[in-house]
Protein backbone atom coordinates (compact mmCIF):
# COMPACT_ATOMS: atom_id res chain seq x y z
CA UNK A 1 0.00 0.00 0.00
CA UNK A 2 1.33 3.42 -0.96
CA UNK A 3 1.19 5.85 1.94
CA UNK A 4 -0.80 8.98 1.04
CA UNK A 5 -1.08 11.89 3.47
CA UNK A 6 -2.40 15.43 3.22
CA UNK A 7 -1.99 18.87 4.73
CA UNK A 8 -5.13 20.96 4.35
CA UNK A 9 -4.65 24.60 5.40
CA UNK A 10 -7.27 27.29 4.99
CA UNK A 11 -5.87 30.12 2.82
CA UNK A 12 -7.23 32.81 5.13
CA UNK A 13 -3.84 33.81 6.56
CA UNK A 14 -0.17 32.89 6.73
CA UNK A 15 0.97 29.62 8.25
CA UNK A 16 2.94 29.88 11.49
CA UNK A 17 5.35 27.62 13.31
CA UNK A 18 2.42 25.93 15.06
CA UNK A 19 0.69 24.67 11.94
CA UNK A 20 4.01 23.97 10.24
CA UNK A 21 4.21 21.07 12.72
CA UNK A 22 1.44 18.92 11.12
CA UNK A 23 2.71 19.89 7.66
CA UNK A 24 6.19 18.64 8.56
CA UNK A 25 4.87 15.54 10.35
CA UNK A 26 2.90 14.53 7.26
CA UNK A 27 5.74 15.32 4.87
CA UNK A 28 8.32 13.38 6.90
CA UNK A 29 5.94 10.44 7.40
CA UNK A 30 5.39 10.20 3.64
CA UNK A 31 9.08 10.73 2.86
CA UNK A 32 10.15 7.98 5.26
CA UNK A 33 7.59 5.56 3.78
CA UNK A 34 8.25 6.50 0.15
CA UNK A 35 4.70 7.81 -0.07
CA UNK A 36 2.86 10.87 -1.39
CA UNK A 37 2.05 14.24 0.18
CA UNK A 38 -1.01 16.21 -0.94
CA UNK A 39 -1.37 19.93 -0.30
CA UNK A 40 -5.11 20.53 -0.21
CA UNK A 41 -6.46 24.03 0.24
CA UNK A 42 -9.64 24.35 2.29
CA UNK A 43 -10.79 27.36 0.29
CA UNK A 44 -14.56 26.94 0.35
CA UNK A 45 -14.88 30.10 2.49
CA UNK A 46 -14.97 32.40 -0.52
CA UNK A 47 -15.18 35.57 1.55
CA UNK A 48 -12.01 34.97 3.60
CA UNK A 49 -9.90 32.83 1.24
CA UNK A 50 -7.28 34.79 -0.70
CA UNK A 51 -4.97 33.83 -3.57
CA UNK A 52 -2.18 35.76 -1.86
CA UNK A 53 -2.41 33.35 1.09
CA UNK A 54 -2.37 30.35 -1.24
CA UNK A 55 0.88 31.64 -2.74
CA UNK A 56 2.29 32.51 0.69
CA UNK A 57 1.58 29.02 2.05
CA UNK A 58 3.16 27.38 -0.98
CA UNK A 59 6.24 29.60 -0.63
CA UNK A 60 6.56 28.90 3.10
CA UNK A 61 6.24 25.13 2.63
CA UNK A 62 8.81 25.22 -0.17
CA UNK A 63 11.21 27.15 2.07
CA UNK A 64 10.79 24.49 4.76
CA UNK A 65 11.68 21.83 2.19
CA UNK A 66 8.16 20.53 1.57
CA UNK A 67 7.38 19.90 -2.10
CA UNK A 68 3.84 18.49 -2.58
CA UNK A 69 3.25 15.62 -4.98
CA UNK A 70 -0.07 17.23 -5.89
CA UNK A 71 -2.04 20.35 -5.03
CA UNK A 72 -5.83 20.37 -4.73
CA UNK A 73 -8.43 23.06 -4.03
CA UNK A 74 -11.72 22.21 -2.35
CA UNK A 75 -13.47 25.04 -4.16
CA UNK A 76 -13.07 23.01 -7.38
CA UNK A 77 -14.66 19.87 -5.93
CA UNK A 78 -18.18 20.97 -4.99
CA UNK A 79 -19.79 18.45 -7.37
CA UNK A 80 -18.15 15.61 -5.41
CA UNK A 81 -19.59 16.93 -2.17
CA UNK A 82 -23.05 17.23 -3.69
CA UNK A 83 -22.89 13.60 -4.85
CA UNK A 84 -21.73 12.33 -1.44
CA UNK A 85 -24.40 14.37 0.38
CA UNK A 86 -27.12 12.93 -1.83
CA UNK A 87 -25.86 9.42 -1.07
CA UNK A 88 -26.30 10.08 2.66
CA UNK A 89 -29.73 11.63 2.12
CA UNK A 90 -30.86 8.62 0.11
CA UNK A 91 -29.71 6.35 2.95
CA UNK A 92 -31.68 8.38 5.49
CA UNK A 93 -28.46 9.47 7.23
CA UNK A 94 -28.62 13.19 6.44
CA UNK A 95 -31.74 14.96 7.64
CA UNK A 96 -32.95 18.60 7.49
CA UNK A 97 -33.32 20.75 10.61
CA UNK A 98 -34.91 24.19 10.82
CA UNK A 99 -33.94 25.55 14.23
CA UNK A 100 -32.35 28.98 14.34
CA UNK A 101 -29.09 29.47 16.30
CA UNK A 102 -31.05 31.25 19.06
CA UNK A 103 -33.52 28.39 19.36
CA UNK A 104 -30.73 25.85 19.60
CA UNK A 105 -28.93 27.85 22.27
CA UNK A 106 -32.12 28.12 24.35
CA UNK A 107 -32.54 24.36 24.20
CA UNK A 108 -28.93 23.80 25.26
CA UNK A 109 -29.37 26.24 28.14
CA UNK A 110 -32.45 24.35 29.37
CA UNK A 111 -30.60 21.04 29.17
CA UNK A 112 -27.69 22.42 31.17
CA UNK A 113 -30.06 23.84 33.76
CA UNK A 114 -31.59 20.37 34.17
CA UNK A 115 -28.14 18.81 34.56
CA UNK A 116 -28.26 17.11 31.18
CA UNK A 117 -25.58 17.18 28.48
CA UNK A 118 -26.47 19.69 25.74
CA UNK A 119 -26.99 17.05 23.06
CA UNK A 120 -29.24 17.75 20.06
CA UNK A 121 -32.63 16.07 20.60
CA UNK A 122 -33.16 15.09 16.94
CA UNK A 123 -36.27 17.23 16.69
CA UNK A 124 -35.57 17.70 12.99
CA UNK A 125 -35.70 13.95 12.45
CA UNK A 126 -39.23 13.85 13.82
CA UNK A 127 -40.72 16.59 11.63
CA UNK A 128 -43.59 15.66 9.36
CA UNK A 129 -43.72 16.65 5.71
CA UNK A 130 -46.31 19.28 6.62
CA UNK A 131 -44.16 20.74 9.40
CA UNK A 132 -41.17 21.01 7.05
CA UNK A 133 -43.34 22.73 4.45
CA UNK A 134 -44.52 25.22 7.08
CA UNK A 135 -40.95 26.12 7.98
CA UNK A 136 -40.11 26.50 4.29
CA UNK A 137 -43.12 28.78 3.86
CA UNK A 138 -41.72 30.99 6.65
CA UNK A 139 -38.59 31.40 4.57
CA UNK A 140 -36.46 29.10 6.71
CA UNK A 141 -33.75 27.11 4.98
CA UNK A 142 -32.67 23.81 6.55
CA UNK A 143 -29.27 22.89 7.80
CA UNK A 144 -28.51 19.18 7.45
CA UNK A 145 -27.33 16.89 10.24
CA UNK A 146 -25.66 13.50 9.96
CA UNK A 147 -27.49 10.79 11.86
CA UNK A 148 -24.92 9.24 14.17
CA UNK A 149 -25.10 5.52 14.97
CA UNK A 150 -27.65 5.31 17.74
CA UNK A 151 -30.18 2.50 17.75
CA UNK A 152 -32.91 5.00 18.60
CA UNK A 153 -34.15 5.93 15.14
CA UNK A 154 -31.11 4.62 13.23
CA UNK A 155 -32.21 3.28 9.82
CA UNK A 156 -29.07 1.12 9.77
CA UNK A 157 -29.29 -0.86 13.00
CA UNK A 158 -25.95 -2.57 12.31
CA UNK A 159 -23.81 0.54 12.76
CA UNK A 160 -21.43 0.75 15.72
CA UNK A 161 -22.39 3.12 18.51
CA UNK A 162 -18.89 2.93 20.01
CA UNK A 163 -15.98 3.66 17.69
CA UNK A 164 -12.37 2.88 18.50
CA UNK A 165 -9.11 3.27 16.65
CA UNK A 166 -5.40 2.67 17.22
CA UNK A 167 -3.87 6.12 17.22
CA UNK A 168 -0.27 6.34 16.00
CA UNK A 169 0.55 8.81 18.79
CA UNK A 170 -1.96 8.10 21.55
CA UNK A 171 -2.61 4.37 21.37
CA UNK A 172 -6.13 2.91 21.56
CA UNK A 173 -8.88 5.54 21.60
CA UNK A 174 -12.64 5.10 21.89
CA UNK A 175 -15.70 7.33 21.53
CA UNK A 176 -19.32 6.64 22.45
CA UNK A 177 -21.22 8.17 19.54
CA UNK A 178 -24.57 7.73 21.29
CA UNK A 179 -23.54 10.50 23.69
CA UNK A 180 -22.86 13.08 20.97
CA UNK A 181 -25.00 15.49 18.98
CA UNK A 182 -25.63 14.70 15.35
CA UNK A 183 -23.14 16.98 13.56
CA UNK A 184 -24.20 19.61 11.02
CA UNK A 185 -22.60 18.82 7.64
CA UNK A 186 -24.42 21.37 5.47
CA UNK A 187 -25.18 24.92 6.56
CA UNK A 188 -28.49 26.67 5.91
CA UNK A 189 -26.87 28.59 3.06
CA UNK A 190 -26.03 25.30 1.34
CA UNK A 191 -22.30 25.36 2.00
CA UNK A 192 -20.55 22.29 3.38
CA UNK A 193 -18.66 22.16 6.65
CA UNK A 194 -15.00 21.20 6.53
CA UNK A 195 -15.63 17.92 8.37
CA UNK A 196 -17.67 16.65 5.43
CA UNK A 197 -15.59 18.02 2.56
CA UNK A 198 -12.43 16.70 4.16
CA UNK A 199 -13.83 13.17 4.44
CA UNK A 200 -15.06 13.16 0.85
CA UNK A 201 -11.64 14.37 -0.33
CA UNK A 202 -9.80 11.80 1.77
CA UNK A 203 -11.90 9.03 0.21
CA UNK A 204 -11.55 10.30 -3.36
CA UNK A 205 -7.80 10.94 -3.02
CA UNK A 206 -7.02 7.63 -1.34
CA UNK A 207 -5.59 9.16 1.84
CA UNK A 208 -4.23 6.34 3.99
CA UNK A 209 -3.06 8.25 7.08
CA UNK A 210 -4.39 11.39 8.77
CA UNK A 211 -1.78 13.02 10.99
CA UNK A 212 -2.99 16.12 12.78
CA UNK A 213 -3.15 17.97 16.10
CA UNK A 214 -4.70 16.44 19.19
CA UNK A 215 -7.42 19.12 19.15
CA UNK A 216 -9.11 16.91 16.53
CA UNK A 217 -9.27 13.78 18.67
CA UNK A 218 -12.85 14.53 19.74
CA UNK A 219 -13.95 14.74 16.09
CA UNK A 220 -12.45 11.45 15.01
CA UNK A 221 -15.21 9.10 16.14
CA UNK A 222 -17.81 11.11 14.23
CA UNK A 223 -15.60 11.21 11.16
CA UNK A 224 -15.03 7.45 11.21
CA UNK A 225 -18.82 7.00 11.27
CA UNK A 226 -19.16 9.26 8.20
CA UNK A 227 -16.38 7.38 6.37
CA UNK A 228 -18.23 4.13 6.98
CA UNK A 229 -21.60 5.60 6.01
CA UNK A 230 -20.08 6.56 2.66
CA UNK A 231 -18.87 2.99 2.19
CA UNK A 232 -15.20 3.68 2.91
CA UNK A 233 -12.68 2.39 5.43
CA UNK A 234 -11.34 5.21 7.58
CA UNK A 235 -7.62 6.03 7.28
CA UNK A 236 -5.16 5.41 10.08
CA UNK A 237 -5.12 8.35 12.52
CA UNK A 238 -2.30 9.96 14.47
CA UNK A 239 -2.97 12.91 16.79
CA UNK A 240 0.16 14.71 17.93
CA UNK A 241 0.53 17.25 20.72
CA UNK A 242 0.20 20.93 19.87
CA UNK A 243 2.97 23.49 19.70
CA UNK A 244 2.22 26.29 22.16
CA UNK A 245 3.86 29.37 23.65
CA UNK A 246 5.98 28.97 26.79
CA UNK A 247 2.86 29.84 28.80
CA UNK A 248 0.90 27.03 27.16
CA UNK A 249 -1.15 29.38 25.00
CA UNK A 250 -2.11 28.08 21.57
CA UNK A 251 -0.45 29.61 18.51
CA UNK A 252 -2.64 31.29 15.91
CA UNK A 253 -2.47 33.21 12.66
CA UNK A 254 -2.96 36.41 14.61
CA UNK A 255 0.53 36.04 16.12
CA UNK A 256 2.35 37.36 13.07
CA UNK A 257 5.76 37.31 14.78
CA UNK A 258 5.61 33.49 14.65
CA UNK A 259 4.65 33.22 10.98
CA UNK A 260 6.99 31.16 8.82
CA UNK A 261 7.50 34.20 6.59
CA UNK A 262 8.62 36.37 9.50
CA UNK A 263 11.05 33.70 10.73
CA UNK A 264 12.48 33.45 7.23
CA UNK A 265 12.79 37.23 6.98
CA UNK A 266 14.57 37.23 10.33
CA UNK A 267 17.33 35.22 8.68
CA UNK A 268 16.65 31.92 10.41
CA UNK A 269 17.54 28.64 8.71
CA UNK A 270 14.67 26.50 7.44
CA UNK A 271 16.19 23.41 9.07
CA UNK A 272 16.38 25.16 12.45
CA UNK A 273 12.65 25.89 12.25
CA UNK A 274 11.89 22.36 11.02
CA UNK A 275 14.09 20.73 13.68
CA UNK A 276 12.40 22.63 16.49
CA UNK A 277 8.86 22.17 15.13
CA UNK A 278 9.33 18.41 14.76
CA UNK A 279 11.46 17.44 17.78
CA UNK A 280 9.94 19.68 20.47
CA UNK A 281 7.45 17.74 22.57
CA UNK A 282 8.97 14.33 21.78
CA UNK A 283 11.21 12.00 23.73
CA UNK A 284 14.07 12.84 21.37
CA UNK A 285 16.67 15.51 22.02
CA UNK A 286 15.87 18.86 20.42
CA UNK A 287 18.95 19.40 18.28
CA UNK A 288 19.73 20.92 14.90
CA UNK A 289 19.31 18.48 12.02
CA UNK A 290 21.04 19.54 8.82
CA UNK A 291 18.77 17.99 6.15
CA UNK A 292 15.22 16.80 5.65
CA UNK A 293 16.51 13.30 4.85
CA UNK A 294 18.25 13.16 8.23
CA UNK A 295 15.16 14.56 10.00
CA UNK A 296 12.98 11.93 8.30
CA UNK A 297 15.21 9.21 9.70
CA UNK A 298 14.87 10.66 13.23
CA UNK A 299 11.12 11.23 12.88
CA UNK A 300 9.01 8.80 14.91
CA UNK A 301 5.36 9.40 15.81
CA UNK A 302 5.60 6.98 18.72
CA UNK A 303 8.09 9.35 20.39
CA UNK A 304 5.52 12.17 20.58
CA UNK A 305 4.70 13.13 24.17
CA UNK A 306 1.20 13.51 25.59
CA UNK A 307 2.17 16.85 27.16
CA UNK A 308 2.27 20.22 25.38
CA UNK A 309 5.13 21.00 23.02
CA UNK A 310 6.27 24.45 24.14
CA UNK A 311 7.89 26.74 21.60
CA UNK A 312 10.88 28.66 22.95
CA UNK A 313 12.16 31.46 20.64
CA UNK A 314 15.54 31.40 22.40
CA UNK A 315 15.87 27.68 21.74
CA UNK A 316 15.11 28.29 18.07
CA UNK A 317 17.86 30.88 17.83
CA UNK A 318 20.27 28.57 19.62
CA UNK A 319 19.50 25.79 17.15
CA UNK A 320 19.94 28.23 14.31
CA UNK A 321 23.36 29.33 15.56
CA UNK A 322 24.49 25.72 15.88
CA UNK A 323 23.43 25.02 12.30
CA UNK A 324 25.15 28.15 10.99
CA UNK A 325 28.39 27.26 12.79
CA UNK A 326 28.55 24.03 10.77
CA UNK A 327 27.58 25.42 7.37
CA UNK A 328 30.35 24.96 4.79
CA UNK A 329 31.37 27.85 2.57
CA UNK A 330 29.73 26.33 -0.52
CA UNK A 331 26.37 26.34 1.27
CA UNK A 332 26.51 30.09 1.92
CA UNK A 333 28.61 31.39 -0.97
CA UNK A 334 25.66 32.58 -3.05
CA UNK A 335 23.88 34.02 -0.02
CA UNK A 336 26.96 36.03 0.93
CA UNK A 337 27.23 37.31 -2.64
CA UNK A 338 23.56 38.31 -2.45
CA UNK A 339 24.47 40.47 0.55
CA UNK A 340 27.31 42.11 -1.43
CA UNK A 341 29.95 40.17 0.48
CA UNK A 342 32.46 38.94 -2.12
CA UNK A 343 34.21 36.84 0.51
CA UNK A 344 36.20 33.64 0.19
CA UNK A 345 36.19 30.49 2.30
CA UNK A 346 38.80 31.89 4.70
CA UNK A 347 36.46 34.71 5.69
CA UNK A 348 33.42 32.47 6.25
CA UNK A 349 35.34 29.84 8.20
CA UNK A 350 36.78 32.58 10.39
CA UNK A 351 33.49 34.28 11.26
CA UNK A 352 30.83 31.54 11.12
CA UNK A 353 31.43 30.46 14.72
CA UNK A 354 30.33 33.95 15.83
CA UNK A 355 27.25 34.18 13.58
CA UNK A 356 23.79 33.39 14.90
CA UNK A 357 22.45 33.84 11.37
CA UNK A 358 24.25 33.92 8.03
CA UNK A 359 23.26 37.59 7.77
CA UNK A 360 25.44 38.32 10.82
CA UNK A 361 28.42 37.93 8.50
CA UNK A 362 27.68 41.49 7.33
CA UNK A 363 28.96 42.84 10.65
CA UNK A 364 32.27 41.03 10.31
CA UNK A 365 32.66 41.99 6.65
CA UNK A 366 32.43 45.62 7.75
CA UNK A 367 35.16 44.90 10.29
CA UNK A 368 37.34 43.45 7.54
CA UNK A 369 36.77 46.17 4.97
CA UNK A 370 36.12 49.15 7.24
CA UNK A 371 35.61 51.76 8.22
CA UNK A 372 35.11 50.78 11.85
CA UNK A 373 34.45 52.90 14.87
CA UNK A 374 37.61 52.18 16.83
CA UNK A 375 37.37 52.30 20.61
CA UNK A 376 40.19 53.28 22.93
CA UNK A 377 39.74 53.60 26.69
CA UNK A 378 41.73 56.42 28.32
CA UNK A 379 43.87 54.01 30.29
CA UNK A 380 44.80 52.16 27.08
CA UNK A 381 45.92 55.11 24.93
CA UNK A 382 49.61 54.85 25.69
CA UNK A 383 49.56 51.08 25.22
CA UNK A 384 47.74 51.26 21.88
CA UNK A 385 50.03 54.09 20.79
CA UNK A 386 53.04 51.79 21.12
CA UNK A 387 51.39 49.02 19.08
CA UNK A 388 52.02 50.58 15.65
CA UNK A 389 55.81 50.51 16.03
CA UNK A 390 55.77 46.86 17.15
CA UNK A 391 53.57 45.49 14.35
CA UNK A 392 55.77 42.84 12.64
CA UNK A 393 57.03 43.67 9.17
CA UNK A 394 56.04 41.77 6.05
CA UNK A 395 52.89 39.89 5.11
CA UNK A 396 50.15 39.65 7.72
CA UNK A 397 49.70 35.92 8.46
CA UNK A 398 48.00 33.86 11.18
CA UNK A 399 51.33 34.04 13.06
CA UNK A 400 51.33 37.85 13.13
CA UNK A 401 48.93 38.16 16.06
CA UNK A 402 51.06 35.98 18.34
CA UNK A 403 54.30 37.74 17.41
CA UNK A 404 52.75 41.18 17.82
CA UNK A 405 51.17 40.54 21.23
CA UNK A 406 54.38 38.86 22.48
CA UNK A 407 56.37 41.97 21.57
CA UNK A 408 53.77 44.22 23.27
CA UNK A 409 53.76 42.05 26.37
CA UNK A 410 57.53 42.28 26.64
CA UNK A 411 57.55 46.05 26.17
CA UNK A 412 54.55 46.95 28.39
CA UNK A 413 54.29 44.07 30.85
CA UNK A 414 50.60 43.67 30.04
CA UNK A 415 49.04 40.24 29.73
CA UNK A 416 45.66 38.52 29.37
CA UNK A 417 42.62 40.72 28.81
CA UNK A 418 44.64 43.89 29.39
CA UNK A 419 46.88 42.90 26.47
CA UNK A 420 44.36 41.58 23.96
CA UNK A 421 41.19 43.63 24.55
CA UNK A 422 42.54 47.10 23.69
CA UNK A 423 43.83 45.78 20.35
CA UNK A 424 40.54 44.06 19.56
CA UNK A 425 38.61 47.26 20.35
CA UNK A 426 40.78 49.53 18.27
CA UNK A 427 40.91 47.17 15.27
CA UNK A 428 37.29 45.91 15.25
CA UNK A 429 35.30 48.28 17.45
CA UNK A 430 33.97 45.19 19.30
CA UNK A 431 34.52 43.53 22.66
CA UNK A 432 33.94 40.05 21.25
CA UNK A 433 34.26 38.31 17.93
CA UNK A 434 36.24 35.80 15.89
CA UNK A 435 39.77 34.80 16.81
CA UNK A 436 42.07 37.75 16.11
CA UNK A 437 44.73 35.34 14.90
CA UNK A 438 42.50 34.57 11.90
CA UNK A 439 40.94 38.03 11.60
CA UNK A 440 44.22 39.95 11.31
CA UNK A 441 45.17 38.59 7.83
CA UNK A 442 41.63 39.38 6.60
CA UNK A 443 41.83 42.97 7.85
CA UNK A 444 45.23 43.45 6.21
CA UNK A 445 48.22 45.65 7.01
CA UNK A 446 46.88 48.90 5.61
CA UNK A 447 43.57 48.72 7.50
CA UNK A 448 45.45 47.79 10.68
CA UNK A 449 47.71 50.82 10.37
CA UNK A 450 44.79 53.09 9.50
CA UNK A 451 42.99 52.09 12.71
CA UNK A 452 45.97 52.50 15.03
CA UNK A 453 46.52 56.01 16.45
Amino acid sequence: MTVIVRFAPSPTGHIHIGNSRPALFNWLFAKKAGGQFILRFDDTDLERSRQEYVESIEQDLRWLGIEPDRVERQSERVASYDTAAQKLKDAGLLYPCYETPDELERRRSRQRAMGRPPVYDRAGLKLTVEERAAFEAEGRKPHWRFLLPNHDGDPLQTRRTEVSWDDLCRGTQAVDLASLSDPVLIRADGTFLYTFTSIVDDIDMGVTHIIRGEDHVSNTGVQIAIFEALGATAPVFGHHNLLTTQDGEGLSKRKGALSIGSLRDEGLEAMAVASLAVLTGTSQAVEPVATMDALAQKFDLSSVSRSLAKFDPDELRNLNARLVHDLPYEAVKDRLAGMDIPADADFWETVRGNCQTVADARDYWKVVTGPVESRIENEDREFVGSARALLPDGEITPDTWGLWTAALKEKTGRKGRGLFMPLRRVLTGMDHGPDMKAMLPLIGRQNILDRLP
